[in-house]
């Protein structure tokens, strides 16, 4: 069994700890006087902990699909004193997330609204933001960050996707979607290249650790490698610079 992503990513995403602090920051400075912070698509949670720390007067609830992640978050809150303020729930986002609640976070999670991944549509934005909107009070604070194509898709970059330029949107056109579903849009930014890097480095980390614990001759030895080789052309020969993840700070109206 490879080891968990948490080993070698602070976030299932491409974000910066310098960014990811910011980001929390502006989340809790809605939460002065208390609230819930809901963070759907939670994985482990460290996102949601730190708008937790940095607001000492609310409380969380993070949701996520994957049992292990939510047992991996509960133990971080555990360790950092936050784990009587914090509800951590492992089950389907659009069936046991609560509302309205006075903050919202959304991180690579549109999907828990649209339909199945493995369909091959196009990522419905649409029905997360009509969703995410139901879930907040009006002034509540939103952080939603999610895929976009940072530039024109190219017949190289799409193959290890979907396959279809389609399936995203660019970040300006994302921004004209969200203000016509209820939320004011604050700011839009995009992560860098760096870290998306850093990020994709840490997601094949777990393959070659795995490789560099075992014989080459080991079973799984030639599909782990297979895979980790994927991953990297994919990125690296494909799309890099293209697939995009934008940060929007979006108010409630």
């Amino acid at each position: 069994m490879l080891p968990p992503l948490w080993q070698d990513l602070e976030f299932l995403s491409p974000v910066s700890d310098a960014r990811a602090d910011d980001l929390a920051a502006w989340v809790a400075a809605g939460l002065v006087d208390g609230g819930t912070v809901l963070d759907v698509g939670c994985g482990w949670a460290e996102l949601l902990l730190r708008v937790l720390e940095a607001a000492p007067r609310a409380r969380g609830v993070g949701v996520d699909l994957d049992a292990d992640r939510v047992a991996e978050g509960r133990s971080r809150a555990s360790a950092r004193g936050l784990g009587d303020r914090v509800d951590l729930v492992a089950g389907p986002g659009r069936e046991v997330a609560p509302g309205p609640v006075e903050a919202l976070l959304v991180l690579g999670s549109s999907q828990v609204w649209g339909p199945d991944v493995e369909e091959g549509l196009p990522l419905d934005y649409a029905a997360a933001l009509r969703a995410m909107r139901g879930h907040v009070v009006p002034g509540a604070r939103v952080l939603y960050a999610e895929a976009v194509w940072s530039a024109p898709p190219t017949p190289a970059a799409v193959a290890p996707l979907s396959g279809r330029d389609d399936e995203f949107l660019a970040p300006a056109a994302l921004a004209a979607l969200v203000a016509d579903h209820g939320f004011s849009v604050r700011s839009v930014e995009e992560a860098d290249l760096e870290e998306w890097d850093a990020f994709e480095s840490g997601f094949v980390a777990r393959q070659e650790r795995w490789l560099a614990a075992h014989p080459a001759d080991h079973p799984g030895a030639v599909e782990v490698a297979a895979a980790a080789h994927s991953q990297r052309t994919a990125y690296a020969e494909g799309y890099r610079g293209v697939l995009g993840f934008a940060f929007l700070r979006l108010v409630a109206v």
